[in-house]
């Protein structure tokens, strides 16, 4: 037994004792880890509030059978500028969410995935107003699903292969793309697409969160809820586990 340090970002928590609670982190080298913070509810833990959630921390564990123990924790990043803002806290808790659903243990791709995770984090913990807000989780969006192995296809037609250029198209969710007009035909669950809208996603794919496109300047709230919309529902259908946030999102704020 051992210890061992990472980097890593606070999912979700579970109480485990009257003192004690497990705290489900993503790892930058590690992808999903779960580790006991002992007396954490103590008014006076040497942890405290370092194991809030979406707080993204430099541990140090020790190595158990079973569970690890957090020994020591130095905060990275708080975030605290989204704990004001409830536009703010919603999105970032439904970030959080994607990569609990998405993510592993000893994942593969956990220094790519944590790096996406923390920077839509303070991105969006950072932002002016609402639609910087939702561009930071759209980013998020399209990179993490492409890091899991399911890129959104905003191109070419899934099914012929052709260039889809200044033209009407069709995103498919249960395909993972766009449909040029011409194979649409007799298939269903198509949502028409605007071809300034893909553009848009696809300028968002290529550009890092601290980074402004063109188009983001010119985005509306409108845009930029349709574009979250549709790729939410991609997500979910793809998700290995239900999402709770999204639910609270769509009463709450869209």
């Amino acid at each position: 037994m051992q210890n061992f340090t990472t980097d890593a970002i606070n999912l979700k928590t579970y109480p485990l004792s009257d003192s004690d609670k497990i705290i489900v982190m993503y790892s930058k080298d590690k992808g999903l880890i779960k580790g006991v913070a002992k007396g954490v509810k103590k008014p006076k833990s040497k942890l405290g509030a370092r194991m809030d959630l979406l707080v993204a921390n430099k541990l140090m564990l020790y190595k158990g059978k079973n569970l690890d123990t957090i020994c020591q924790a130095v905060a990275l990043n708080t975030f605290n500028k989204t704990r004001c803002n409830m536009d703010k806290i919603f999105y970032s808790m439904y970030v959080g969410e994607v990569v609990h659903n998405f993510g592993i243990e000893d994942d593969p791709t956990s220094e790519e995935t944590f790096d996406v995770l923390y920077k839509a984090l303070d991105r969006i913990s950072n932002a002016q107003n609402k639609i910087e807000i939702i561009i930071a989780t759209l980013k998020f969006q399209l990179k993490i699903m492409k890091i899991s192995g399911f890129a959104v296809e905003l191109n070419h037609c899934l099914i012929c292969g052709k260039p889809i250029e200044n033209e009407s198209m069709y995103f498919a969710h249960n395909k993972g793309g766009v449909l040029c007009e011409s194979c649409v035909k007799n298939i269903g669950g198509m949502v028409h697409m605007h071809y300034k809208i893909r553009d848009f996603l696809a300028t968002l794919e290529t550009t890092d969160f601290n980074e402004q496109s063109h188009y983001e300047t010119r985005a509306t709230e409108k845009v930029v809820l349709t574009c979250f919309k549709l790729l939410q529902e991609y997500i979910n259908l793809h998700s290995p586990k239900k999402f709770k946030t999204v639910n609270i999102m769509q009463e709450t704020l869209v």
